[in-house]
């Protein structure tokens, strides 16, 4: 059996194999969370120094020297021992640090590493998703701007509609995005710190080693908090937070995975119609078998990871209300699963959104040619009006254009014409309207109401706000 083979023997999540940027995999991979975890149990030792117990400033000393070294080996040996991972590190990291190994983890239970490193890592987690999702705002802003002004064929229920513009169309996406920015701003702002709460919420340990002193009981836990970057921490808890709070991250992940979805559907269909194109590399294979094809693979992709994170918002609801009274361990092994899969596919979305709307292709003729077709039907009120102003019978007019459409119709779905609704109202005396008259009448834009304001307006007051920040955020990865 080959070495190549000996390493490829066990499965791999896609997740980190072909979708996950490296920034968001280092952020929820082992190092950082057992890293965070020993921050954690410096920052303990450091505020219950600070408060009067008996650490030492050697033992804090200690505890820093050999933070980064983690000892994976005797961790995995004390786990396979004590069937409990946070004693195993508990006791691994002792190894290294003799002198403060009766210090680490004082008073406090297993859910002050675990939890208060879920927070952290989770608000990392956010803030990464934040930049990224403001440089799809960013594109889509620069998308609509341009195309503000372009005519195109608007749906409902994919039927031809009215004309709207193609950066009229990019707004809606726009305008999803920003609501799910809201939801994530408001998200991250809420988002506290479990601090110390012990092992049901009570802080009794912490009484007991503080002699039953309240104020320095509070006072140590603010100041962990405050050594994260956390102005609060959750008022009550049992001996986990909320799981409300997981779900709450969730919701706000599956926000812009429906958002994402959406546009993704649309940009299946625009590809369909020839009228937008997702990028399409050089040497890029849209089949294996037929060739000249250009599947939109981005797009599918997309909504591929959508659906999965969509699904596992509904997992943090479950998990929450099967809490009982203070703890349950329900939650463990399925937080270590939703929480980093939600993110990293979510990352994994964003990437692809950007990389879209990085390099969308736009067929101007393409674009007309369906007008074209369509807006002779959408013309006929503008043109019995024009009519009727000349001398016409509104009645009489309003039946002949019945006639002629329904006519002109016929010939396009049953015999493959071309739309002549046109030819047969100039053809019409009836009208008293000139075949020049008519074309004047159909410049598409013309029928495309109040679109390009309505973007003007909606990048100066909604969009341009939002991104007003962006330039001073660190560049997000893109991978695709």
């Amino acid at each position: 059996m080959s070495d190549n083979y000996e390493k490829r023997d066990k499965y791999e999540s896609p997740l980190r194999a072909r979708y996950a940027g490296r920034e968001m995999l280092e952020i929820f991979s082992d190092d950082r969370k057992f890293r965070t975890w020993r921050k954690l149990w410096i920052a303990l030792a450091e505020a219950e120094a600070e408060l009067g117990l008996p650490v030492t400033a050697e033992q804090i000393a200690e505890l820093k020297a050999a933070a980064e070294d983690i000892n994976y080996e005797a961790a995995a040996a004390y786990e396979r021992e004590t069937r409990h991972d946070v004693m195993a590190h508990v006791r691994a990291y002792g190894d290294l640090c003799p002198k403060a190994a009766g210090i680490i983890h004082l008073g406090a239970t297993s859910c002050y590493v675990g939890d208060n490193t879920d927070l952290i890592l989770m608000r990392e987690a956010l803030r990464l998703i934040r930049r990224k999702l403001l440089t799809v705002i960013k594109n889509l802003r620069g998308f609509a701007a341009r195309y503000k002004e372009m005519p195109s064929l608007a749906f409902t229920h994919f039927q031809p509609a009215q004309l709207t513009t193609v950066g009229k169309r990019a707004c809606l996406w726009l305008h999803e995005l920003l609501m799910d920015l809201d939801e994530l701003d408001f998200t991250l702002e809420n988002l506290k710190f479990l601090g110390s709460k012990g092992t049901t919420g009570t802080q009794a340990s912490f009484m007991e080693l503080f002699g039953g002193d309240d104020g320095k009981v509070k006072r140590l836990e603010e100041i962990i908090a405050a050594k994260f970057g956390f102005e609060r921490v959750y008022p009550v808890s049992g001996q986990t937070y909320s799981r409300k709070a997981d779900s709450r991250v969730l919701n706000a992940l599956s926000q812009i995975a429906q958002s994402a979805y959406k546009f993704s559907g649309d940009m299946r269909l625009l590809q369909h119609l020839k009228e937008i194109e997702e990028p399409f590399e050089k040497g890029q294979v849209g089949s294996s078998a037929m060739a000249y094809k250009r599947n939109p693979m981005r797009s599918e992709r997309i909504a591929a990871l959508c659906r999965h994170i969509i699904s596992l918002a509904q997992n943090g609801a479950h998990t929450a209300a099967a809490q009982w009274f203070e703890r349950t361990l329900d939650d463990s092994a399925n937080k270590r699963i939703t929480i980093p899969e939600a993110f990293l596919a979510a990352d994994g979305v964003l990437s692809l959104y950007i990389n879209i709307t990085g390099g969308l292709v736009v067929y101007p003729k393409m674009i007309r040619r369906r007008i074209d077709a369509e807006l002779p039907f959408m013309a006929t009120e503008n043109i019995l009006m024009a009519a009727v102003r000349r001398g016409g019978d509104r009645q009489e007019l309003h039946e002949k254009i019945r006639v002629h459409s329904q006519a002109a119709a016929a010939r396009v779905k049953d015999d493959g014409g071309e739309n002549d609704l046109i030819d047969r109202i100039a053809a019409d005396p009836a009208f008293g309207i000139s075949r020049e008259e008519i074309e004047e009448t159909m410049r598409p834009e013309n029928y495309t109401g109040r679109s390009a304001a309505q973007v003007d307006e909606f990048l100066r007051d909604y969009a341009d706000p939002a991104l007003s920040g962006l330039e001073s955020l660190e560049a997000a990865e893109i991978n695709v």
